[in-house]
């Protein structure tokens, strides 16, 4: 399907010659200017730039699209600008990509102080660094890191993925497993109880299971709701066992609404990254929303 916004593109960059003012003039990133580009030349079955060291040459078929599709994106601009009730000051857009309990517990509450606009994904960690490289997203907080020389990804903090359980939850039994390190006896008698979790943080509660217990865990939770967040909510003093990263419970655990019960033996623990083009235009941006996380102890 045609997108309007490479005919914008098209002619930011014909107009200004270069990629990177096309991404300046447009507060797009210079990825994303790129792939309208591709897009619009993949649609249309020819090249419309040179790229040379310096300027974009338009070829001969860009010179005769710029020519057609002139005067009616000239006029769309005008109405949007005649009809679009626009800020005193034009704010950067920035794009981030993160789960979503992630963005609940630590950037929700602040995102109308934020002086620039974001869009969030929420979304499957390898497809948000795709994301990143094509240019899509500008800032992703994951546990995974990607290969791509176009990306770096830095280091900022540490989840560990613990077992809780619902203040009411009789845990007498299972302690006295645990010093005793049966894990024969602790297995069996936590296959035995409620269990809630998630779609989507299954692999936590399999891999928990396989790093402690040395096999896939071989029984179905009895709750399955759609977020972690909604596991925290349900479990808080109640009943049932859940695993999930520790950080998303650290209140509830502090006010005695869940009880922190094993940490695992060895200790699962998942490094979280910051994920950015190694270049952006967004550089003071993603830096705000980076203290953020910091400040907030994720």
């Amino acid at each position: 399907m045609l997108n309007l916004e490479w005919f914008r593109t098209f002619k930011a960059i014909y107009e200004l010659g270069t990629l990177t003012g096309a991404a300046q003039a447009l507060f797009i990133s210079q990825p994303g200017v790129s792939l309208h580009l591709n897009s619009l030349e993949a649609y249309t079955g020819y090249k419309l730039f040179d790229r040379s060291a310096k300027r974009m040459v338009p070829t001969e078929r860009g010179k005769v699209l710029y020519n057609f599709i002139l005067e009616p994106l000239t006029k769309l601009e005008t109405s949007e600008q005649l009809f679009h009730r626009s800020s005193k000051m034009d704010r950067a857009t920035v794009s981030i990509g993160m789960c979503f309990e992630t963005f609940q517990f630590t950037l929700e509450r602040h995102i109308s102080s934020l002086p620039f606009n974001v869009i969030i994904k929420f979304g499957e960690y390898p497809q948000m660094i795709h994301d990143l490289d094509k240019g899509l997203l500008d800032l992703i907080i994951s546990p995974q890191k990607g290969l791509e020389k176009n990306l770096e990804f830095c280091p900022f903090s540490k989840e560990r993925i613990v077992l809780v359980a619902g203040a009411e939850t009789d845990t007498a039994v299972l302690e006295k497993s645990i010093v005793k390190g049966d894990l024969i006896e602790m297995e069996k008698w936590l296959k035995e109880q409620v269990w809630y979790s998630t779609a989507a943080d299954m692999e936590n509660l399999k891999r928990f299971w396989h790093l402690n217990f040395k096999h896939h865990p071989d029984f179905k939770p009895n709750y399955i709701v759609p977020n972690i967040c909604s596991i925290v909510r349900c479990l808080s003093d109640g009943i049932g066992f859940s695993i999930i990263p520790d950080f998303l419970c650290k209140d509830e655990i502090k006010s005695k609404k869940l009880q922190l019960v094993w940490t695992g033996n060895p200790v699962m623990e998942n490094t979280l990254y910051f994920g950015t083009r190694k270049k952006t235009m967004y550089e003071k941006e993603i830096n705000l929303v980076k203290k953020i996380f910091v400040e907030e102890g994720i």
